[in-house]
């Protein structure tokens, strides 16, 4: 999953900061995901999913 935010962020010339500031999902929570310390919930995918408008199934996929 981490993999496609870090795609996305690219793309879209974001900073996980960034991401942080407009989302509300903290940057330890990202972090979190990052090193596999814990896996995003479905909520958290939605609110990711709706910022850089791709369907949520988009960090689903392998």
């Amino acid at each position: 999953m981490y993999k496609k935010f870090e795609e996305l962020m690219k793309k879209t010339e974001k900073t996980s900061y960034q991401v942080s500031k407009d989302t509300g999902i903290s940057q330890a929570v990202l972090s979190y995901w990052k090193t596999g310390r814990s896996n995003p919930k479905l909520d958290k995918l939605k609110i990711l999913a709706d910022y850089f408008d791709v369907p949520i199934e988009y960090f689903l996929e392998e």
